[in-house]
């Protein structure tokens, strides 16, 4: 019976709280337990109430739960791209072993390497990513391990944000109940596998429209280049519509998922919808056309701060296009107006798997995909399961710092996961 490994993934937005539970067969992933429930406690990817944003995990949990008779303890959890720093960093060690054979030991070693530096005390590190490994003097090696040489040195990239809302968030997870297993960066664990080749690798704008942001990510030349976050997004469409039609902001989201279209010019001038209006018990018309001007002038904003956006970070051109993504891409008209503004290519990314067909789960499938990318770079094997895993079996995947022990203690000098900066907040 073929083995397969299950990850949890935790992804908290200003919108929703998605949990995804995925089985990873032989690099195949399949989705087979989904919970998504709106958020309370978050505005902007920021965690304001942290009652409210236990609550909210805990019901998308439970939903999760109810779908596969199984329960959940550990997860991958995603951080926001809110006050990110990317920095370059370098790392230099001697190779140890006797016959100079590059070991996971050194690996190990050369990555640590790179991280003795002066951190400012405001900031947690998240994540390091290798850019590429030199063993003397030959560089661009993706995976050093096995091969001979004295001196090994790593580029990489250095990946720190905001301690206070890193340890808001690590409190929320806690609370409801739950270990985490791994932590990565948001717009970097999606936009690895929402990518083509092509894309990642000539220069593409991988963009996230959440509920109260949107966030920038680059990628080129194969990696993260830099990311920014934009405080608008589709929770802003609600709010015009609630505003300018006087209705319930309830009632203009549903306005905003049956009716919205972004781009007027194609928007239907025909059919009109009735609104309840606050206050009153009479209902007003209006067509698709009339709100999608609201809905326009909105997205228009946005896209021309993406601009200011690119301009900022001195991005000239794009070769690769942009990639859209995120809940409020579903809405009708969202890539014409896009290609419009921007004046490039533009595409909407959705996951291709069965539950989860929607661009909304983009960064939730992503974590799932770079933890067990990882995982197989690493060497480090979670617990598996069967794929015929009984559903009143209690579920819970051994974490991956236990992993790294148990692995080490049956072969030395095993590589211990770079991403454990965040251990003394479980202490």
């Amino acid at each position: 019976m073929s083995q397969s490994t299950i990850y949890v993934s935790l992804d908290i937005g200003s919108s929703s709280v998605k949990v995804l539970i995925g089985e990873v067969d032989g690099g195949s992933l399949h989705v087979i337990g989904v919970g998504n429930v709106q958020s309370a406690g978050i505005r902007k990817g920021t965690i304001i109430d942290i009652d409210a944003t236990v609550q909210s995990i805990r019901k998308a949990v439970e939903q999760a739960e109810r779908m596969t008779g199984m329960q959940i303890r550990d997860v991958i959890l995603g951080i926001p791209a809110n006050g990110v720093f990317l920095q370059d960093v370098k790392g230099v060690v001697a190779v140890n072993s006797e016959n100079r054979e590059i070991t996971d030991d050194d690996l190990d070693r050369v990555m640590k390497s790179a991280q003795v530096m002066s951190v400012p005390p405001e900031k947690e590190i998240v994540n390091i990513i290798p850019k590429q490994f030199i063993v003397d003097d030959y560089d661009e090696i993706k995976d050093p391990r096995g091969m001979i040489g004295v001196r090994l040195e790593m580029d990489g990239t250095l990946i720190t944000t905001s301690k206070t809302m890193v340890h808001n968030i690590l409190r929320c997870v806690e609370r409801a109940g739950l270990v985490i297993q791994e932590i990565y960066l948001q717009p970097l664990a999606s936009g690895m596998f929402a990518l083509t080749d092509d894309e990642m690798n000539h220069g593409t704008a991988f963009i996230d429209i959440g509920g109260g942001s949107t966030t920038i990510a680059i990628f080129g030349d194969n990696r993260f280049v830099s990311t920014a976050v934009i405080p608008v997004g589709g929770d802003h469409l609600t709010k015009d519509l609630s505003i300018i039609l006087k209705t319930p902001t309830e009632q203009a989201r549903k306005i905003k998922h049956q009716y919205g279209h972004a781009f007027y010019d194609d928007a239907s001038d025909d059919e009109l919808f009735e609104v309840p209006v606050i206050g009153a018990d009479s209902k007003d018309q209006y067509s698709q056309r009339y709100i999608s001007e609201i809905i326009g002038v909105r997205l228009e904003e946005l896209f021309e701060l993406v601009l200011e956006e690119f301009y900022r970070m001195g991005i000239h051109d794009l070769p690769g296009g942009v990639v859209l993504t995120g809940g409020t891409t579903k809405l009708e008209g969202i890539l014409q107006l896009a290609r419009h503004v921007l004046k490039t290519r533009v595409r909407i990314h959705t996951p291709e798997y069965i539950g989860v067909r929607e661009p909304m789960y983009s960064t939730a499938v992503g974590l799932i995909r770079y933890a067990n990318m990882e995982d197989t770079y690493f060497g480090i094997s979670a617990e598996s399961q069967s794929a015929a895993t009984s559903q009143e079996t209690d579920y819970s995947p051994v974490p991956k710092k236990k992993a790294v022990k148990q692995d080490k203690e049956n072969k030395p000098g095993l590589m211990s996961k770079t991403k454990k900066f965040l251990d003394g907040f479980f202490e």
